[in-house]
């Protein structure tokens, strides 16, 4: 009798959201999963809560690539990643929009705040909005430092000097084409002022000289949203994992893990569970 080769099929956990469970993957081959995301996620320290959790859970074994969103966001179209895990609705919809993304979820939320010197040579500290904030840093050539990659952050605050009439340039402005964690110690080495999500803001805190002096904006509101990625973008992507994954992500109880990470250490939230199943991409 000749010899056969049976190849086990990977089946997702559709009752995932509903029970917060993951059906275990069985080819050891088709175990990795590469998540694409932004570097908060990593940064803040979510990922090393979250990941154990769903490999533990699931059996697979997630491999990250944590880069700008928008870096994020084309290494998922070019079928280099799984699932997509990012923050800036904007560029999302663009990918959406296309078909390289699928089943777009809105899984969380902190907040971007302004930081800066203590001393607040701009004196931006009374500004009520995060426009007007960016006003006084551009009079005052005060020293300003982007992320400059195309992330996220680097997208909410393009969005702010253009509702600012400013192109930010001079000496005063300086990007530094790194990520959340790398930009932050840049800031603070140069007395300079930033933008920063809150939980990355929280995690380097003990590295930090510079206090939040602009907040509580409305437009500072930072969605976070998990995507699938369309298996047409490339030969090798774990359509199975990815969708593993993003159900892991929205499930109840992952979003209690979300919902409690680290408040005791920073007696406040990093993060807020807020999955539901639309919100407006624009």
């Amino acid at each position: 009798m000749g010899k056969h080769i049976f190849r086990t099929i990977l089946v997702a956990a559709s009752l995932l959201f509903m029970t917060g469970h993951v059906t275990q993957a069985a080819d050891s081959k088709d175990k990795d999963v590469v998540l694409s995301t932004t570097t908060s996620t990593q940064d803040s320290g979510l990922l090393n809560e979250l990941i154990p959790l769903f490999e533990k859970q699931s059996g697979y074994r997630v491999k990250t690539v944590a880069v700008g969103t928008g870096q994020a966001l084309a290494i998922a179209a070019k079928g280099e990643a799984d699932v997509v895990l990012v923050h800036a609705p904007s560029l999302e919809n663009k990918y959406v929009a296309q078909g390289k993304l699928l089943n777009r979820r809105v899984v969380m939320y902190n907040d971007f705040i302004i930081i800066g010197p203590s001393n607040d040579p701009a004196e931006i500290k009374s500004s009520k909005t995060a426009v007007a904030a960016l006003k006084l840093i551009e009079q005052s050539h005060a020293p300003f430092v982007s992320r400059g990659d195309n992330s996220g952050t680097h997208s909410l605050e393009k969005s702010l000097w253009k509702s600012a009439g400013i192109t930010p340039k001079g000496a005063w402005y300086v990007e530094s084409g790194q990520g959340m964690g790398a930009t932050l110690k840049i800031a603070n080495d140069r007395s300079a002022y930033t933008i920063s999500d809150r939980g990355t803001y929280l995690a380097f805190l003990k590295g930090l000289t510079l206090p939040i002096l602009v907040q509580g904006d409305r437009r500072l509101l930072n969605f976070y949203s998990v995507m699938e990625v369309n298996p047409a973008n490339g030969p090798k992507i774990n359509t199975a994992g990815g969708k593993a994954f993003a159900d892991f992500m929205v499930a109840p109880s992952t979003q209690s893990v979300i919902k409690n990470f680290d408040v005791k250490k920073f007696g406040q939230p990093l993060f807020v569970p807020v999955w539901r199943p639309l919100y407006p991409l624009d």
